[in-house]
C-alpha cells in the first residue's frame, strides 16, 4: 500500500536536501566550484541546504511544493535557466534534545521528487537557487512506506530514472541509477545528516547555511523531507533547460518487478505498479 503524499500536512514540515552525494552531478550542474571552501571528506556530500522553512522571515517560508505543476520564475533569466533534480525524498520523523539539537531521523516513506534548480552561478547560497515561490519543486503524490525496514534494507533493488517530454518526444533525463550508487545512503547517510544538522554553521563564502539552527528556530518540526542529491544527467538533461509546456518526469522502481523498458512503457499511458512516479508539465 502506498504512502499518500498530502500538501496541506506538508506545510508543516521542514524540507532539506543533501548537496554533492552523487558523483559527477555537481561537475554536470556547473556547481562543483561553489564549493572550493568546503571542507567534506573525500568522496561525502558537501552539506545541507535548506528549500523551505515554514515560519522562517525569508522566501523559504513559501511553500514550494507541487504534485503536477513547474513555475517558472518570474525573473526572465532565471526562467530560462531551470534544471530537473531528479532525485529521491525521504519522509523522516525528527527526535530532538532538550537544547533543540537533532538527535535522530527515522524514515517512514520514500519517493520521486524534482529538486528544480536555477543554474545561477552568482547565487550566495544554494537556498537561492531552489526556492523561487509556489510550485518550485515537486514531489510524487505516492511514497512507498518502507514499514519498519532500515532504510537501505527497504529500498533494496530499487533505481530512480527521469525524463523529459518535449512537443511528444520522451527524452531521458538522468541516468537510470540504482539507489545504491548514492555516495552516502542507508544508515551512513542518516548520521551524517544528523552531523551536519548540529555542526554545519555556513559561512561566508560558502554556499551553507546553519540549518540545524533554521530547524530549532522554526519551532522543531516533528517530520522532515530529505531530497538525498541528484544522479548525473544523460547528454541530453545536462544541456537541455526546461521551457513551458515541458512535462517532467521522475520515477522510483523496484528493480525486481521492473525494467527500463517496462517503466518507458508505463510513461506512454500503462500503469506502473510498485513504483513512486512524478509528473509535472512546466507552466
Amino acid at each position: 500500500m502506498a504512502f499518500e503524499i498530502d500538501l496541506p500536512r506538508l506545510r508543516s514540515w521542514f524540507g532539506i536536501g543533501v548537496a554533492g552525494n552523487f558523483a559527477g552531478h555537481l561537475e554536470q550542474a556547473g556547481e562543483a566550484g561553489d564549493f572550493v571552501g568546503v571542507d567534506a571528506a573525500v568522496g561525502a556530500p558537501k552539506g545541507l541546504f535548506p528549500f523551505y522553512a515554514p515560519g522562517h522571515d525569508s522566501f523559504l517560508a513559501d511553500f514550494p511544493l507541487s504534485h503536477d505543476t513547474i513555475a517558472l520564475p518570474a525573473d526572465g533569466e532565471a526562467a530560462t535557466s531551470l534544471q530537473v533534480e531528479p532525485e529521491v525524498a525521504l519522509a523522516c520523523s525528527v527526535a530532538y534534545a532538550d537544547d533543540g539539537s537533532v538527535t535522530g531521523l527515522a524514515p517512514f516513506a520514500f519517493g520521486a521528487f524534482n529538486d528544480c534548480s536555477i543554474r545561477a552561478p552568482d547565487a550566495a547560497k544554494i537556498s537561492e537557487k531552489k526556492n523561487w515561490g509556489t510550485c518550485s519543486k515537486g514531489i510524487a503524490r505516492d511514497f512507498v512506506p518502507l514499514e519498519g525496514a532500515g532504510l537501505a534494507t527497504g529500498t533494496a533493488g530499487w533505481r530512480l530514472a527521469s525524463f523529459l517530454r518535449r512537443d511528444g518526444e520522451l527524452h531521458a533525463y538522468g541516468v537510470d541509477s540504482p539507489l545504491s550508487g548514492y555516495s552516502y545512503f542507508g544508515d551512513r547517510l542518516l548520521d551524517w545528516i544528523v552531523d551536519r544538522l548540529s555542526d554545519q554553521q555556513g559561512a561566508p563564502g560558502t554556499p551553507l547555511e546553519p540549518v540545524g539552527a533554521y530547524l530549532d528556530g522554526c519551532g522543531r518540526p516533528g517530520n522532515l523531507l530529505v531530497a538525498i542529491g541528484a544522479t548525473r544527467y544523460t547528454p541530453f538533461g545536462e544541456t537541455t533547460h526546461l521551457q513551458s509546456g515541458d512535462e517532467s518526469i521522475v520515477v522510483v522502481y523496484d528493480a525486481a518487478e521492473h525494467d527500463p523498458d517496462s517503466v518507458i512503457g508505463s510513461l506512454a499511458g500503462a500503469s506502473l505498479a510498485n513504483a513512486s512516479v512524478l509528473s509535472q508539465t512546466v507552466a
